[in-house]
């Protein structure tokens, strides 16, 4: 797993090279001693043991068998496949295709009562129209060179429009107004897209504010993240998507929401952008 943006991903990676840490310990083994035991190069352990490297699921049991406590190796196994889906690469959650990652998203939209969504790049994926997610799909298919099961993937993302109807599910969104100026597929497809926007924002589950590219910035432009109720914070980069789970990163982002709402209009003031951006169409 390459070096996380995110600290949360580091300091349970680093938890993990504590636990095993003991597990040496206790069999009384230095780390060029379980390297050699285990069958590696001498400095492999001194990596897993600081936090440097991830161990995968064999040097794991080997470590476990090395150290006398396979009845570990289970449970630490679980904890660095944890670790390791804080932080997952675009092409490797792509690789078969764009349909089974859409999956995850739609069960996290699911179990979430309130989605509080921030997004400086495209148009969240819930409000989002089929010309629209295909355009955008292909985009992304061709830059990252994975398998096309693009007619699939639309309809899974489509899916998770059904909580703007059902379930008491609410959508607290901000929009940067840059993203409505953004030309998504064709202009007929881009107008088609922001018309969307204008039909859901009546819906009792969706608030939407757009942070016009005059407001006076409190908050920076951010890497795009949505936060699901209090539990997680999803971050969106271009490589990775990072799972936020420290409560102290996750109060950072919730503020960051907040200054963000103090700079978006909403209402007919929102409306009013919007329509602008299709004016500008032609």
């Amino acid at each position: 797993m390459p070096p996380s943006p995110s600290s949360s991903a580091q300091a349970d990676r680093q938890a993990l090279a504590v636990r095993l840490g003991h597990l040496v310990r206790d069999a009384q083994l230095t780390g060029r001693e379980l390297s050699a035991r285990c069958g590696w190069h001498p400095a492999k352990a001194s990596r897993i043991l600081r936090g440097r490297a991830a161990p995968s699921d064999a040097d794991l049991r080997a470590s476990c068998t090395a150290c006398g406590a396979d009845d570990q190796v289970d449970d630490l196994i679980a904890t660095a496949r944890t670790v390791e889906s804080m932080y997952i690469e675009w092409r490797r959650l792509h690789r078969d295709g764009m349909r089974r990652a859409l999956q995850g998203v739609f069960t996290r939209n699911a179990t979430a009562r309130t989605c509080r969504a921030y997004v400086s790049n495209v148009i969240p994926g819930f409000f989002q129209t089929a010309g629209y997610a295909e355009a955008l799909m292909r985009t992304i298919t061709d830059f990252q060179g994975t398998p096309d099961d693009i007619p699939e993937a639309v309809a899974a993302r489509l899916a998770r429009s059904r909580f703007l109807y059902e379930g008491g599910h609410r959508f607290v969104v901000l929009i940067e107004e840059w993203v409505l100026r953004a030309c998504i597929g064709d202009v007929q497809t881009m107008a088609g897209q922001l018309q969307h926007l204008l039909t859901v924002m009546p819906l009792r589950s969706v608030s939407l504010g757009i942070i016009p590219l005059t407001a006076s910035r409190t908050v920076w432009p951010l890497e795009a993240f949505c936060l699901y109720d209090d539990h997680n914070t999803v971050v969106e980069t271009l490589t990775a998507g990072i799972t936020v789970r420290q409560p102290r990163e996750i109060a950072d982002y919730t503020r960051a929401f907040t200054g963000l709402s103090t700079m978006a209009v909403h209402g007919d003031a929102a409306r009013a952008l919007i329509r602008a951006a299709i004016d500008a169409l032609g």
